[in-house]
């Protein structure tokens, strides 16, 4: 009897231990804390993010972004007339343990178990519903792309009012960046093939670079000098020379490129790394040479990925089988997928089970946090991220399980 209670009294400061880890970010000190951890996990298959909390009633939520200090969550509605934008208070997610402690005990990760974030305010935009959203470097103004005016809205973050109304003079305006400056944005523009460059001081159209068709994913070197263009038609990856406005495609797999994050620090001169959504691949690129080699296999239909800051865990957002070859505006057959990476070694940390089409993907500037919506459901679900150290004591998490649970 004793030496049970004992037992589970070491699993429990491992657990309280963790929790604290994945709180705040101090280390797990006991050695035997830290073995009887790596045993809790790997004894089954566990879910090792935890469900903290979700956003409801945002129809068609297209993409999604945290303020830089954590405390908002800014979510589009694509095509939507009545509202571009919502803003939800999610400042919640950080007031206390009680989720991360539950889940790593076993307890129900249910959406019942949660909190609804609360909508603070619904931004109207004139001419349609939106696309993407990003924030300026210092958080001050939020840019919002709108894809049926080819338009772009300044917003003040603080009073939610719009600002300036920036034409792209191109059609179907969709994925955003800022320069490394913060001078200049860049928007992809589906239908017309091409990149808008903006200058922000005083809010006009600068040129229109032509692209590869249907370009998506952006991304702009940190010495400004190269825009990578994720082609989506072909599944092309395109590198433009911004002093000149010429480009070369560098890779092609007749897939669909989606998105592109960066990590401009990594060994060997940096890296991308680039979602096939027609090909169920990430690929990752090599900023030195621009060699590109496969970095892993996903679920059906890859689309938003986004990197850890400390660019240790991709995650995926799988939006899973279409309901047929034409229908993708309906629920299909299986429940969508949100996958994370070790970007070391490529194999999955932990696996979600998603709702109807996972989309919009955002994590908080310090870690802590991810949310991804499900597009068919006007839903947007928000978990906790444990650090890199944790994730890889647990043995996979439930990734070795999880595609039993796919299927409706």
């Amino acid at each position: 009897m004793k030496r049970k209670i004992s037992t589970l009294v070491v699993v429990c400061i491992a657990v309280l231990g963790v929790a604290a880890y994945i709180f705040y970010g101090a280390p797990v000190t006991s050695a035997a804390a830290t073995s009887s951890l790596a045993a809790f996990y790997q004894a089954a298959p566990r879910q090792l993010v935890t469900r903290v909390g979700y956003a409801k009633n945002i129809p068609a939520p297209k993409s999604l972004t945290f303020s830089p200090d954590g405390k908002e969550m800014w979510a589009t509605s694509l095509m939507n007339e009545k509202a571009g934008l919502d803003v939800f208070d999610v400042s919640f997610m950080n007031k206390g343990l009680t989720a991360q402690v539950n889940s790593l005990a076993g307890t129900s990760n249910s959406l019942a178990s949660t909190t609804i974030a609360k909508r603070i305010a619904t931004i109207v935009l004139p001419g349609g519903g939106a696309v993407e959203v990003i924030f300026s470097k210092d958080g001050t103004k939020a840019y919002i792309s709108q894809m049926e005016t080819a338009r772009v809205f300044e917003i003040d973050t603080v009073t939610k009012k719009v600002l300036r109304i920036f034409k792209t003079g191109a059609s179907w305006t969709k994925i955003m960046l800022l320069s490394p400056d913060g001078k200049k944005l860049y928007a992809s523009n589906w239908l017309s093939n091409n990149v808008s460059e903006i200058d922000l001081e005083t809010g006009l159209l600068v040129r229109n670079i032509k692209t590869v068709a249907t370009p998506r994913g952006l991304y702009v070197t940190k010495d400004g000098a190269y825009l990578y263009v994720a082609g989506y038609d072909k599944g092309e990856i395109q590198k433009i020379n911004l002093a000149t406005g010429k480009g070369t495609v560098i890779y092609k797999t007749g897939g669909a490129m989606r998105h592109i994050v960066a990590d401009e620090n990594a060994l060997g001169g940096g890296v991308l790394y680039i979602s096939d959504m027609g090909r169920a691949t990430i690929f990752k690129l090599s900023l030195k040479d621009d060699s590109v080699v496969k970095f892993a296999s996903t679920d059906v239909n890859p689309n938003t990925i986004a990197l850890s800051p400390d660019k240790k865990v991709l995650i995926v957002s799988c939006r899973g089988v279409n309901k047929s070859a034409t229908d993708y505006y309906n629920p299909g057959p299986e429940w969508g997928s949100v996958l994370l990476f070790d970007t070391e070694t490529g194999k999955k940390l932990d696996a979600i089970v998603g709702g109807n089409q996972p989309t919009a993907l955002d994590i908080t500037a310090d870690g802590k946090f991810f949310a991804f919506s499900d597009f068919l459901d006007a839903r947007i679900q928000l978990f906790s991220l444990p650090s890199y150290e944790i994730l890889k004591l647990g043995n996979g998490g439930r990734s070795g399980v999880y595609k039993k649970e796919l299927r409706k």
